[in-house]
């Protein structure tokens, strides 16, 4: 008699790559360590942010709007196949033109069938050293959706948002079982050993805490290596509902994380913390004040 397979149990698989100036070739490159991740067994395949090229915010240069393009447009159709053809889902993180004067740093979530789910906005858009971002992005109006994929229910955050508990709350309550986080973050030139260190370490503190007070799947894949005055700490990793590391990627060379979830600790671990349960939806209406304080 054949096993049945436990619907529970489902493979993800994080891209941990270098990007070059070509985004043809970093485009190629994508495609094939997602079919890789799948001949590894992976059902649900997550890209960094902003694949297809170098990560063009260190500057306010108009001249880079020439890398955004249309959602659907070549690289969903590209990913599309390839989604369509290993049975995969994949979630990628693009520069999308809206159109003439608008433009967003989006991520797209592409079913097993090839089909475009649909598409989440960065919401929240930084402005620092090295990472000018609002030069570049509209500030998303999506919301914090999530996606019925063939394996799992989704959302994606992008970046920045994962520093904002709200957001995976918010994300977590649309239903989520796993958060993706493609990312783009690194060390700017001149920081100290051990600020780097905090920094890091503080990077995926944060991300494990989204898991554990929502009782969800987290998956952040970073970028690595340098690029222009930034140098990407790589450290890709996924965390389980108990904030635990299931899998994690070093921080010198590319690679191809995979992690098992097992979808029912989801349930198995809100019944033990039922933080969900016990939120107090009546007394929370400060937080859509920007300060308490005067």
């Amino acid at each position: 008699m054949a096993r049945t397979k436990n619907p529970d149990q489902v493979k993800i698989a994080l891209v941990q790559m270098s990007c070059a100036a070509d985004p043809a070739a970093n485009l190629a490159k994508a495609v094939q360590r997602i079919e890789a991740a799948a001949k590894r067994g992976a059902k649900i395949v997550s890209l960094q942010e902003l694949f297809r090229s170098r990560y063009f915010c260190q500057s306010e240069d108009h001249r880079n709007f020439k890398l955004a393009e249309a959602i659907p447009g070549p690289t969903t159709e590209v990913l599309s196949d390839l989604a369509r053809r290993k049975k995969i889902v994949i979630v990628a993180s693009l520069f999308e033109r809206r159109t003439a004067g608008i433009y967003h740093n989006t991520a797209v979530v592409l079913d097993a069938d090839g089909a475009l789910l649909g598409n989440y906005r960065k919401m929240h858009i930084p402005d620092d050293p090295l990472y000018y971002e609002k030069f570049y992005f509209t500030p998303g109006d999506l919301g914090f959706p999530s996606f019925q994929t063939r394996y799992a229910k989704i959302a994606v955050l992008v970046c920045w948002d994962q520093w904002f508990p709200e957001a995976a709350r918010a994300a977590a309550l649309s239903g989520a079982q796993i958060i993706f986080y493609p990312t783009a973050i690194g060390w700017i030139p001149n920081e100290p050993h051990a600020v780097r260190q905090h920094q890091r370490n503080a990077w995926e503190l944060m991300q494990r805490s989204h898991a554990v007070a929502n009782g969800v799947f987290v998956a952040a894949a970073n970028r690595i290596g340098g690029e222009g005055k930034i140098k990407f700490w790589g450290n890709s990793f996924v965390a389980g509902p108990l904030g635990e590391v299931i899998a994690h990627a070093g921080d010198k060379r590319e690679e191809i994380l995979v992690a098992n979830c097992d979808l029912a600790k989801i349930e198995e671990t809100r019944q033990a913390w039922p933080f969900l349960r016990d939120r107090r939806i009546d007394a929370y209406g400060a937080l859509l004040t920007r300060s308490l304080e005067k």
